[in-house]
């Protein structure tokens, strides 16, 4: 009984979570602004056009951040991860979209 008491408190939190989460969540940078932006607009594209596929999803973050930049860009993504990376200065951004889905996007 005191599980279904909870559930309406719970489905609150999940409301106010995902309409927290439209918002993209930077966990580490160390871009300059102009970069980051570029960076979080092309990592939110790509996760809206390929959430479903993070291989595509990641290609097109790498294969638009080599353009823009210059080679090499390296790009993970998914929903569980950590990481212990080698990169260039100014040249890291680790965000989370939609809640659940983390970017890893870096330059070594």
């Amino acid at each position: 009984m005191a599980a279904l008491a909870q559930e309406p408190e719970d489905i609150k939190d999940m409301e106010a979570f995902l309409k927290m989460a439209k918002y993209p969540l930077v966990k580490h940078t160390d871009m300059t602004t102009e970069m980051r932006e570029e960076a979080m607009d092309t990592c939110i594209t790509a996760v809206e056009k390929h959430h479903a596929d993070m291989e595509k999803c990641t290609q097109m973050i790498k294969e638009t951040m080599d353009k823009k930049f210059g080679a090499p860009w390296h790009v993970v993504a998914g929903g569980y991860f950590s990481y212990d990376i080698t990169f260039e200065c100014k040249n890291l951004l680790y965000i989370y979209l939609g809640g659940t889905t983390g970017v890893l996007l870096w330059k070594m």
